[in-house]
């Protein structure tokens, strides 16, 4: 009885030392993003003549056409729209010959034409108040969605690790960018965190439709919707799935289609000329400039490839198997290095799941042997390095400021934030064969 209860007194101190930690670390990326990366990066904006908006210049196209189009009949992806767009975010348009080198068609609405019905209400606040009313909203739907996944991996933990957990992933260079921009992500985030729970609720019908609204950035979950669907066809008992989901995506598209006729072939042209504007892919990133044009597809066609394998094998888990939720996380996760821009890093929201996992599971993937210790610790470094050199850059400023102004040192809270969903994706694969070894 004492030593339980002496366990319980080093179990409760750790707690209150990793959430003091976290809240430490959060506060430090914090203050490195909003008092010196945020500056330098809108100084930059000066210098290059952008006076537009900055802060919500992620929903401004949004918020934009969504006004237009409820007191006249506008051309969503038109260029007059794509003007007014680009004025309001740099203060002018984009010409020809721009110094920046942009193309003319840089920041034009890319969301399906069913983002502006799902989102109209915003439309009716003009956008300096709709911002500050993101700015609140946003960071309450992303701890409420990382509440959700915890409920759905069925992991209990006690109030003060969930807060530090809260609190470190608010606190993520990711993040604090997603909630900068106010980026209609972090909405997509929350839809399927709810689908999420749904599921592991045995809500199917409601997990179907809240899987549906994420679709109005498509190519976030695209790889977990697939498998979702493919996975609800494999029995006929989880049909509820797939009904929600396609009955919502039909109306939505009905109803787009009813306002603007031509909206799917002006969409997908959009897509297409995407790249104009768009990093590709962190596959091809990481390539370099002249790999990439090579390999990258390539190296793309095989992770989706695999990641399609899998979601076959494993279409017949149930919600209550950890399988299950090992192979939507490694979609999630795939579909960050495969399928989202290379400077998307706000995006990365959709590898909370598998991080979640991870940390779940940490002592098992520990006691898997030498190399899983090795990648934990890997894994490790590259998770928590932007706090702890945010907080000595900061100390840096204190002592010497002319040094921490250094290019090279400025930028070392976020040299790992590219190399995150490669580690997750290492950790998860690891993870998973290692499961299988112990079983054979």
């Amino acid at each position: 009885m004492a030593d339980l209860a002496f366990r319980r007194r080093i179990s409760d101190r750790f707690a209150i030392l990793t959430f003091s930690l976290a809240l430490l670390g959060a506060a430090s990326m914090i203050g490195y993003h909003l008092g010196l990366f945020i500056p330098r990066m809108l100084a930059v904006r000066t210098l290059n003549g952008d006076r537009g908006y900055s802060f919500g210049d992620d929903f401004y196209p949004i918020w934009v056409t969504a006004r237009q189009w409820r007191s006249e009949h506008v051309d969503l992806y038109g260029r007059e729209m794509t003007r007014e767009i680009q004025t309001g975010l740099f203060g002018h348009a984009v010409e020809p010959k721009d110094p920046m080198g942009r193309s003319t068609d840089y920041r034009q609405f890319a969301y399906p034409a069913f983002t502006d019905l799902l989102l109209w209400p915003a439309a009716f606040l003009d956008f300096p108040r709709l911002r500050l009313l993101l700015a609140l909203v946003l960071p309450i739907l992303t701890a409420l969605s990382i509440q959700f996944w915890i409920l759905a991996l069925d992991w209990h933990i006690s109030a003060l690790r969930l807060a530090s957990i809260v609190l470190l992933t608010l606190g993520t260079y990711e993040l604090l960018e997603a909630f900068f921009a106010e980026q209609p992500g972090l909405l997509v985030s929350f839809f399927l965190a709810g689908a999420a729970l749904a599921l592991r609720r045995n809500r199917l019908m409601l997990a179907g439709v809240l899987m549906s609204l994420t679709m109005i950035k498509p190519q976030v979950t695209i790889l977990a919707a697939v498998y979702l669907l493919v996975w609800s066809f494999a029995d006929r008992e989880r049909k509820r799935f797939w009904v929600g989901f396609l009955s919502v995506s039909a109306c939505l598209v009905a109803a787009s289609l009813w306002v603007w006729p031509h909206w799917i072939e002006e969409w997908l042209g959009i897509l297409k000329g995407y790249h104009r504007y768009a990093n590709p892919p962190l596959i091809s990133v990481l390539l370099g400039p002249w790999l990439s044009v090579y390999v990258g597809p390539v190296l793309i066609a095989v992770a989706l490839t695999l990641g399609a394998i899998l979601a076959w094998r494993t279409r017949r888990a149930g919600v209550e198997s950890p399988i299950f939720w090992w192979t939507v996380s490694l979609l999630l996760a795939l579909t960050s290095i495969a399928l989202l821009p290379g400077q998307a890093i706000y995006d990365h929201v959709i590898l909370i799941p598998g991080i979640l996992l991870l940390l779940q599971g940490w002592r098992r993937l520990r006691d898997a042997g030498s190399v899983s210790r090795i990648l934990l610790l890997a894994g490790a470094v590259v998770l928590i390095w932007p706090w702890v050199s945010a907080f000595a850059l900061l100390v840096l400023r204190l002592l010497t400021p002319a040094l921490s102004n250094s290019d090279a040192i400025f930028v070392m809270p976020i040299r790992t934030a590219a190399s995150l969903p490669f580690a997750v994706i290492a950790l998860l694969g690891y993870a998973r064969l290692a499961e299988v070894r112990s079983k054979s």
